[in-house]
């Protein structure tokens, strides 16, 4: 793609990339068949290549992005299946990224609009006000068919029926390698996933330690930065993962680290982007070293001793976040642990479709994120599985409110299946394929 900025422009570094990025782009429209809202919507501008026009015209021009743009930037999912797709290399995440930021400092958004949004990053990248903010919803939840904006709704409906207990396994601490040690690792415990579902991060850590992983808690790590940094919202997502920086390189200069496991992919993909959201800051070196140690939770386990499990009753439908698969190019790793854990590992049709969820997408467009999720679960559900498993907490709450099939998370079957507890997701909902099996499964105490 031609582009025409002037050297002026190509000094800001924010510009100057995504001159590359454009230049990059041959208008070939491959994107186009496997992006999840043109799949949805049919428009041209709800594209990555409709995308990148309007994204090219509005930084090339240097004019403020009009209610017409933004309507189609805030549209995109950034599940970054473009990415995968697309046959000369266009990075279309630090595109669209730019683009958001862009906005976010030169266009006024209706006042509505710039409530809600404050109002998400004032409260998911926080554990402590999200659990507040799950136990107001979960009140005022029947009152949800009165509100007429679909946006609020959503947020009311998200909230669980049960708010898991805080678990002090989140808190800054070691926990000791039960086996020889090979590794020591630091686990990122997050933000959203701390208040939504803490037997994430308890089985990550049973599961790392049994296999010979001393797993550190970092202080001072917290939310990734993913969720304002999509929003745009720059000076607060850079401040997160600034202090996520230094909390890493500290246990890094200390006792030192052989990873950053991360177990929520969203997350992971944002850290593996420290290297290029800090390029041209101070913290530019220890942005790159945490990045290059960044790895999911998947990547880990593939090169430690997963034990090999005997065949087992559960028939468990592999649902792969976009993060994961388009982010990260992780595809295999998760499906080859479950089936050596012993379980049976289908996957829906049209894997590479994203489930809706993205981050704050579900919230900021309800409608859009529930007709990908009515499609993720009918081809899941298709499948007739026992237990759907994801490596993302975002894709488990979406498909979750979407389908009475238990969803749990990779690391909690492969946890179970090595001799931790059976995932309470699971609770009742397995007795016919445990009497498949023919096997009982015995319970051992969650880490304290």
């Amino acid at each position: 793609m031609q582009t025409h900025f002037t050297e002026e422009q190509l000094q800001d570094p924010g510009t100057a990339r995504a001159n590359e990025i454009l230049r990059a782009c041959v208008h070939c429209g491959f994107c186009t068949a496997t992006c999840p809202t043109y799949q949805v919507l049919g428009d041209e501008l709800d594209s990555p290549r409709g995308r990148i026009y309007l994204i090219k015209d509005m930084l090339e021009n240097r004019r403020a992005p009009d209610r017409k743009t933004v309507l189609h930037i805030d549209r995109c999912l950034s599940c970054l299946a473009c990415m995968t797709t697309c046959p000369s290399g266009v990075h279309y995440m630090h595109l669209v990224d730019h683009a958001r930021a862009y906005i976010e400092q030169n266009y006024r958004r209706p006042l509505g609009d710039r409530l809600l949004r404050s109002l998400l990053a004032l409260i998911l990248p926080h554990p402590r006000r999200f659990r507040l903010a799950l136990r107001a919803a979960r009140i005022a939840r029947p009152l949800a068919r009165l509100i007429p904006d679909a946006r609020l709704r959503a947020m009311l409906e998200m909230a669980p029926k049960r708010i898991p207990p805080v678990s002090r396994n989140d808190d800054p601490q070691r926990f000791a390698a039960a086996a020889p040690r090979l590794k020591r690792v630091a686990l990122m415990t997050g933000c959203a996933q701390r208040a939504l579902n803490t037997d994430i991060n308890d089985a990550t850590i049973r599961l790392l330690t049994r296999l010979g992983c001393e797993v550190v808690v970092a202080e001072g790590a917290g939310c990734c930065g993913a969720l304002t940094h999509h929003m745009g919202r720059t000076r607060d997502s850079h401040a997160t993962a600034a202090r996520n920086i230094r909390a890493w390189q500290r246990e890094i200069d200390g006792e030192g680290l052989d990873a950053i496991v991360i177990n929520t992919s969203g997350c992971g993909t944002t850290v593996k982007d420290y290297g290029h959201m800090f390029r041209n800051e101070p913290l530019a070196e220890a942005a790159r070293r945490v990045s290059g140690m960044a790895m999911d939770v998947s990547e880990l386990l593939a090169l430690l001793e997963l034990p090999q499990g005997a065949p087992r009753g559960e028939v468990v439908a592999y649902h792969a976040a976009c993060s994961l698969q388009h982010g990260q190019k992780i595809t295999s790793a998760p499906k080859a642990l479950l089936k050596r854990a012993g379980f049976s590992v289908v996957e829906p049709a049209d894997s590479h479709l994203c489930c809706g969820s993205a981050g704050t997408y579900n919230l900021l467009q309800p409608e859009i994120s529930g007709q990908l999720r009515a499609r993720k679960v009918a081809t899941l559900e298709a499948r007739s599985p026992d237990i759907i498993a994801a490596g993302n907490i975002g894709c488990m709450v979406q498909i979750g409110s979407g389908t009475g099939i238990p969803v749990v998370h990779t690391v909690e079957l492969l946890d179970w299946a090595t001799g931790g507890p059976r995932p309470r997701a699971l609770d009742g909902a397995l007795d016919g394929a445990q009497e498949r099996a023919g096997t009982g499964v015995s319970e051992v105490p969650i880490l304290k």
